[in-house]
């Protein structure tokens, strides 16, 4: 009896998941993932590195084709359309994350899904199926290869390649053996590096651009007979063997089709790192339990894990908005100075003299418990020193957003609307159409198409 290598079992599983496989708990989260994802994408609406990346990418695909560029009102081909609506989908730091893989999969799974969905005039649960797949692929890709891959490479980015491969492999029917050829090819241009935030570079919007295309492509690739690494997860000189020093192969067959990784994810309720989400709602518990303002605060010490450290560590005095969402300091100064730390927030007053006063009496300490429940738990633990000498503690033991703390259907749409009217992505009545659209999906006989057709 020949053994199946874990990557291998992982393939199978995404090329064979049929949509009455997943319970329908699974079935109604991915629906709200998916409304969670598209206010995300409209958000990113007109934000300079996303529009060049469109711009180049429009240039180069057909002007007319069956794919909806969601920012632009216009379609084209499917990777024209999953690169652009990837490189919006995370601009805004609105998008959702996985804890315990450190992965946001919304960005890199639903732009291909969806364009693939349209292009082949897929029904609406045939795109959930192939989300759930991505989902499923991307997170155990990510908790594989562990945290030492996420100290220097953007998770997003390198595992994305395979979530996107994934969802797309299973839209175009991808038979088993296909679906590793797809992962090998989409693992072999996995990138993406942590390097960019010490100079505000732009490279986080093309790391889940390169990330969805490059699935893609795998996988298209793969339909028309191109081979790839069968062992590109665990061989000797795969992803593992380069990128990570405690992968654990376990993990990409943990539970496959019993535990649903999709399940696990969290929404993100702070405009901002998600590394920052846990100390800034235990600031927010202890300034609303003590009645505190900014001014009566002399000092906070965020307890946090290594993770947080190496990515919000190197940002100090934030020059972009942006750079300004992976600051601990800044973003609980929004939270302290103004009670949000949301996309109008940061925007409007990331460099205030009050938020930057804030921010720098902000340090972080690594903290043994904290450490220890992390990546699978992201507790939140503050101390508060007053001006008037109280030492104050706040906790925080599930974000809000995360499934035990989650967010309700009413409060994903009210997200979605936001995002949406932010930079003008859509109105309120467009919206409601396509919160319609998504609620329905399930029967829907074919992918929606939600804006294209009127002008920009």
């Amino acid at each position: 009896m020949t053994h199946t290598a874990p990557g291998q079992a992982l393939a199978a599983f995404a090329a064979s998941l049929r949509f009455e496989d997943i319970p329908a708990p699974v079935v109604r989260r991915a629906e709200d993932l998916m409304l969670d994802w598209l206010g995300s994408v409209l958000a990113g609406k007109d934000a300079r590195p996303v529009e060049t990346i469109a711009r180049f990418f429009e240039s180069m695909g057909p002007a007319d084709g069956e794919s909806e560029v969601l920012i632009h009102r216009r379609r084209s081909s499917p990777l024209v359309a999953a690169v652009a609506n990837a490189a919006a989908s995370h601009f805004a730091e609105q998008d959702d994350v996985h804890n315990g893989s450190v992965f946001h999969p919304a960005a890199v799974v639903f732009p291909p899904a969806l364009a693939v969905a349209q292009a082949l005039g897929r029904s609406g649960a045939e795109l959930l199926a192939a989300v759930v797949a991505g989902y499923e692929v991307g997170i155990r890709v990510g908790e594989f290869l562990g945290r030492s891959h996420y100290r220097i490479f953007h998770t997003t980015g390198t595992a994305g390649t395979l979530a996107a491969a994934a969802a797309t492999g299973h839209l175009l029917r991808l038979t088993p053996a296909q679906m590793n050829h797809a992962f090998g090819s989409a693992g072999t241009q996995s990138a993406g590096l942590w390097e960019f935030l010490r100079d505000a570079a732009d490279s986080k919007q093309l790391h889940t651009a390169h990330a969805a295309g490059a699935g893609l492509t795998a996988a298209w690739l793969a339909a028309d007979g191109f081979t790839g690494a069968r062992r590109i997860l665990e061989g000797v000189q795969g992803m593992a063997a380069g990128m990570s020093s405690d992968a654990d192969p376990a993990r990409l067959t943990d539970g496959l089709g019993t535990r649903w990784t999709l399940a696990e994810t969290s929404f993100k309720f702070h405009a901002s790192c998600r590394h920052t989400h846990p100390a800034a709602d235990a600031l927010q518990q202890v300034l609303r339990s003590e009645r505190l303002a900014a001014q009566d605060v002399k000092q906070v010490t965020a307890l946090v894990h290594q993770g947080a450290i190496d990515v919000l560590g190197p940002v100090t005095d934030p020059q972009t908005v942006h750079q300004g969402k992976f600051s601990m300091g800044t973003v609980l100064g929004l939270i302290a100075v103004h009670g949000h730390a949301g996309l109008t927030e940061f925007d409007a007053h990331y460099r205030d003299a009050a938020v930057t006063a804030f921010r720098d009496k902000v340090s972080m300490q690594l903290d043994p418990e904290v450490d220890a429940a992390y990546p699978a738990r992201w507790i939140g633990k503050v101390v508060v020193e007053t001006v008037d000498g109280r030492r104050l503690e706040g906790r925080v033991d599930e974000p809000k957003g995360d499934p035990g703390n989650t967010l309700s259907r009413a409060e994903i749409e009210d997200k979605a609307l936001r995002l949406a009217a932010y930079r003008g992505g859509a109105d309120e009545a467009q919206m409601r159409c396509a919160i319609a659209a998504v609620w329905s999906l399930a029967d829907a006989p074919r992918a929606p198409v939600f804006f294209a057709g009127s002008a920009r």
